[in-house]
């Protein structure tokens, strides 16, 4: 598959979270699928245990199932004083911002069943007690690997885990065995418009710390 003309530092800083810009009209082709996770598979994985395990849903019955426990979750979402759009209140500039990004996870929360393809990433490991970090951390790069080859064959995507709320009712549907957790539900799709670009970040030196706090 012939993939965009991007750099390296484009491509990481042009790959964004796409809700309201998915086009839900527009079949995705299971080998460009095969293609995104085959270099999803290349992150580094802890011990190289590869304990990652992949469920794409295309079935539109099943994506509309997902897709309602995820509406249900992002209800309760946006009631509670966590949602995006009521963070940074006192800040008009950011604030501005927030209520957009507020807005498109309702969008999605309407939508996420209609996107064509649902990733939904899974970790096959006994999680302990205490530090989980070397778990998520043999998974979430790959994830995003995921994530970057899509963006650079013209995909969009949206990592999301307020499906989450439900993964027992989601694993029982989806035949996903005990000890198997999930991760991310990342819908993906083609995207509408070229207007990608870095997005607005406070200034390096306000969170970088250097020996020492």
């Amino acid at each position: 598959m012939t993939t965009l003309p991007l750099t390296p530092d484009e491509l990481l800083t042009t790959t964004r979270t796409v809700r309201k810009r998915l086009d839900l009209t527009r079949d995705v082709p299971m080998e460009l699928i095969r293609e995104c996770l085959e270099i999803a598979m290349q992150a580094p994985s802890g011990s190289n245990r590869q304990d990652w395990q992949w469920i794409v849903i295309t079935d539109p019955a099943q994506r509309a199932a997902v897709g309602d426990f995820y509406r249900r979750s992002v209800e309760r979402y946006l009631e509670s004083q966590y949602s995006a759009a009521k963070l940074f209140a006192d800040d008009q500039e950011r604030s501005k911002v927030q209520q957009r990004v507020g807005d498109s996870v309702a969008y999605l929360g309407e939508h996420m069943g209609e996107a064509p393809v649902l990733l939904i990433p899974c970790l096959r490991i006994k999680l302990s007690d205490g530090n989980q970090a070397g778990g998520w951390g043999s998974l979430l790069p790959a994830v995003w690997n995921y994530m970057l080859a899509a963006r650079a064959r013209g995909l969009g995507t949206a990592w999301t885990t307020l499906h989450l709320a439900y993964e027992k009712e989601i694993s029982e549907l989806l035949g996903i065995p005990d000890g198997v957790h999930q991760a991310a539900l990342v819908p993906t799709a083609y995207y509408t418009g070229e207007t990608f670009k870095p997005a607005p970040r406070q200034p390096l030196d306000e969170v970088l710390h250097i020996d020492r706090w």
